[in-house]
């Protein structure tokens, strides 16, 4: 095996698990509603995801763990990629928001910053903001 599989591997890894974390966010409430399927499916598609997989990761999504990417910028796309699944229903609930939270502390984030992070983006994204808008904006004071 080679450096290159090696590295392709593991970031297919991480991938799947934070494929696994939005689709663990999709089915808080039961069902996975139309929108959120849209969703799930133009992640699997930006992640690499296969079929298989994608069924797999549906069945039991809580079983694949967090491999956080090694740079700031990845660690916040991964946070807005969560936040475009929470708000595919407009609203966010306590148990979405606590896995949020979980999730952001996973990636990498101390407690106290996760929480701004969280708070700060609830105020931003109630919209659709693409991901040059969210940045800008969760980190302008």
């Amino acid at each position: 095996m080679s450096f290159t599989d090696l590295f392709e591997s593991g970031e297919h890894s991480r991938n799947l698990g934070h494929f696994a974390s939005i689709a663990n966010i999709a089915s808080i409430n039961g069902e996975i509603n139309s929108e959120e399927e849209k969703l799930l499916k133009r992640f699997a598609r930006k992640l690499d995801i296969e079929e298989s997989e994608y069924a797999e990761v549906l069945k039991n999504p809580g079983k694949y763990p967090i491999n956080p990417p090694n740079d700031a910028e990845r660690r916040l796309e991964r946070i807005h990629d969560l936040f475009e699944m929470v708000f595919a229903d407009n609203e966010i609930d306590d148990h979405e928001r606590f896995l949020i939270e979980r999730y952001a502390i996973g990636l990498g984030y101390s407690a106290e910053t996760a929480q701004h992070l969280i708070n700060r983006s609830i105020e931003i994204y109630s919209g659709g903001l693409d991901f040059e808008d969210y940045r800008y904006l969760l980190n302008k004071k």
